[in-house]
């Protein structure tokens, strides 16, 4: 279509600058200048100048052996975490959560890990959301937690879950009363009609709630209960390391994938 649009401009343009031209050559130019635009179109377009098969990074930050790698995954977890919050990277705690619908389409996108011990890990949201809708249909779920800057990954895949009333109060709690008007305000997932829509909501809420604001219904924590880890840290020439967790009955067991 855009081909199409282009090239009828380009007549309108060439019929008009010609109208003083006889008609043949009028026909010439016209010709001339569809074979200049069918030429640019048969180029490769690329919406960016960067040649990406050249952007690469060769790991060298550090390894992961097995004889350092803690016996317990949350224990694992935590080292790298700290470790990730000490070298003041942005947001350690996002992590992207994959999920499927009733019909197995994929979907996945960014929350934040809000708390985790040994049960598992909890990040919070709106109960009628396209995630926690996607949870209630199927509770198989990946998380994978990117920090670029010290070349690692952690994957965790498991099963997820509602975390109780008591504990989706306290954390609604502490958060911002920003925050806690949105919770209210944005039916999350749905289509609104313009972002003037959710303002309003937003006032009435505050109108509503003017001092204390509690936990709306629909809205809590969910836990990741994981039943496998990958760690991964970045290696020189691609030989990364790759070791992995997985759960067998109430123990662990720990091995090594190929990079």
């Amino acid at each position: 279509m855009l081909r199409t649009q282009v090239l009828q401009a380009c007549d309108t343009t060439c019929a008009f600058r010609a109208s003083s031209v006889p008609r043949g050559a009028k026909t010439r130019k016209r010709r001339s200048a569809q074979g200049k635009m069918a030429r640019l179109f048969q180029r490769p377009m690329s919406a960016s100048v960067t040649d990406l098969t050249q952007l690469r990074v060769d790991y060298k930050h550090a390894a992961l052996g097995e004889r350092d790698a803690a016996p317990d995954p949350f224990d694992q977890f935590a080292r790298w975490f700290d470790e990730a919050v000490a070298a003041s990277l942005p947001e350690p705690n996002a992590m992207t959560l994959a999920t499927v619908d009733a019909t197995g389409r994929p979907a996945a996108r960014i929350v934040l890990l809000k708390s985790v011990d040994a049960r598992g890990l909890v990040f919070h949201t709106n109960y009628a959301s396209r995630k926690g809708s996607e949870v209630d249909a199927d509770p198989r779920v990946a998380l994978l937690f990117f920090w670029a800057e010290l070349e690692r990954q952690v994957r965790i895949e498991g099963t997820a879950e509602r975390v109780s009333a008591a504990e989706s109060d306290a954390y609604f709690a502490a958060r911002p009363r920003g925050s806690q008007i949105s919770a209210w305000a944005s039916p999350q997932s749905a289509p609104v009609p313009d972002r003037a829509w959710l303002e309003a909501q937003v006032a009435a809420v505050q109108a509503r709630f003017a001092s204390d604001v509690p936990r709306p219904g629909n809205w809590g924590g969910i836990r990741v209960v994981p039943r496998r880890f990958e760690f991964w840290q970045g290696r020189e020439s691609r030989l990364h390391d790759r070791l992995v967790w997985t759960r067998e009955g109430d123990h662990w067991t720990i091995g090594r994938l190929a990079p």
